[in-house]
């Protein structure tokens, strides 16, 4: 049967469902701390000011206000939204990560690891991959006044390790320089460089064709510099050999050749660390006006329309206090997209829909105590147990443990004789709850994809 949402872009779990989400949670989280990335968390809300204090995206941010008792509470809401000092929710993880580092720096040892799993809150129009209320996973590090580029290949590389270990189809890290296209754009004429990024950004939204028409209408561009500027941005390989191919259009300009060593540098490591998951795109210019070398953007082969489920770059100025600089590079995985589509497509699935082991059944009433017992040693052991709550028919209580998809039952006669049953398979043996262990796939709930199981009932 079909669910509706109370409230879209809300996305609410079924148990099974959310087993899912955990199982990825757990992974990035295990993979972001074997590369010794620390986990904090920020608050909820920050100040109007400081989450528009970079980029154009007012229009997504959640105000808050008090409710009133007279009928001011609209004009309050509104206000709120020009009010730099009115509190609103954050819409991502890293400006409330900037913020925390400059009034926490005197604690920090840098160059600061970080990895923050949280929800964030943006007016999207609800749709699959876009929801209003949603969890991100970020890892950053972040320096004291200066960060070596040597970073912004170390997250790739950890990212590309974190995506490989989820239960997802392919995906290649789409990665771009900012100082690269800056560089371009000013060596063939162009000033405004975050106006081209900008219209660039829109390449894929609206062709190449009416981007060009915004270059020429909004830029003043040439003929030349629009279609030289499509050139940059048709760009694409999965090794080195974009560099031969930038400087093939002959611009020259001191910023594109930094900006070419260093992608050149985060390609050529991808191809010996993570082959085949990271490629050069030179049409990735992320909108967000904080970004000023490495850009990311993270595509699912075959899912695409998704749009990115993994994004980020370096930032040199989003954090400062005073003359004092906390540069840093970062990626966010959008959580809830990717298990959205995850759902959505039946690309993995649980083992079971709780975490229940074993259901220990009552024989009467009077042995709620000693099942009790029996459910203490199973769990001292970390085998997850219920206890029925009431001494019905075993039959009603095998199809009690079935409804919840628990996979055993467990059963004790009046001479404290044990037995336990699979109920998938019907096979009933005499058991110790103080030896007793379920086959290792059962003693967890296992999440595999769908390619993975089919690929397992195949005969050799």
């Amino acid at each position: 049967m079909a669910r509706t949402a109370s409230l879209s872009g809300f996305p609410e779990w079924l148990p099974e469902e959310r087993l899912v989400e955990l199982h990825v949670l757990d992974t990035l989280r295990t993979v972001f701390e074997l590369h010794g990335f620390g986990s904090i968390e920020t608050r909820a809300v920050e100040t109007v000011g400081q989450l528009l204090r970079k980029g154009e995206i007012d229009k997504e941010v959640y105000g808050l206000s008090r409710l009133q008792e007279d009928d001011d509470s609209a004009d309050t809401a509104r206000a709120g939204k020009t009010d730099p000092h009115a509190l609103a929710l954050h819409f991502d993880l890293t400006v409330p990560f900037a913020r925390y580092v400059v009034e926490n720096a005197g604690y920090l040892a840098f160059p600061f690891r970080r990895y923050q799993i949280q929800k964030v809150w943006r007016g999207e129009r609800p749709q699959e991959g876009r929801a209003r209320e949603f969890t991100q996973a970020d890892i950053d590090v972040v320096g004291d006044g200066e960060l070596p580029f040597r970073y912004d290949v170390e997250i790739a590389l950890v990212i590309a390790e974190a995506l490989s270990a989820l239960p997802i189809p392919d995906f290649r890290l789409r990665i771009n320089n900012r100082k690269l296209a800056e560089g371009f754009y000013r060596g063939i004429g162009l000033d405004d460089t975050a106006g081209v990024l900008r219209s660039i950004d829109k390449l894929e939204k609206i062709g190449p064709a009416k981007v060009a028409e915004l270059l020429k209408t909004e830029l003043g561009a040439s003929d030349d510099q629009a279609q030289l500027a499509l050139k940059l941005a048709a760009i694409r390989t999965e090794d080195t050999s974009f560099v031969a191919e930038v400087r093939a259009l002959g611009v020259s300009n001191d910023l594109l050749e930094e900006g070419l060593n260093e992608l050149e540098q985060v390609i050529d490591a991808a191809v010996q660390r993570a082959p085949g998951k990271v490629v050069a795109d030179l049409s990735i210019a992320r909108g967000l006006d904080y970004y000023t070398g490495t850009v990311v953007e993270t595509v699912l082969v075959g899912h695409e329309q998704l749009g990115s489920i993994c994004s980020g770059g370096r930032y040199d100025a989003l954090a400062s206090k005073g003359n004092r600089k906390f540069p840093g590079v970062g990626l966010s995985i959008g959580v809830t997209r990717l298990v959205s589509r995850i759902l959505s497509q039946d690309l993995a699935k649980a083992s079971r829909s709780v975490p229940t082991v074993v259901l220990v059944a009552l024989t009467n009433d009077d042995s709620w105590g000693s099942a009790q017992d029996v459910a203490a040693q199973l769990r001292s052991r970390g085998i997850a147990t219920e206890v029925a709550a009431k001494a019905e028919k075993f039959g009603k209580q095998i199809k009690f443990a079935d409804r919840r998809g628990i996979p055993f039952v467990w059963f004790t006669d009046d001479d404290g004789n044990h037995q336990v049953k699979d109920i998938r398979s019907g096979e009933q043996v005499v058991a110790f709850p103080e030896i007793w262990t379920p086959p290792s796939e059962d003693l967890t709930v296992q999440v595999t994809t769908v390619e993975q199981e089919t690929a397992a009932a195949q005969p050799a």
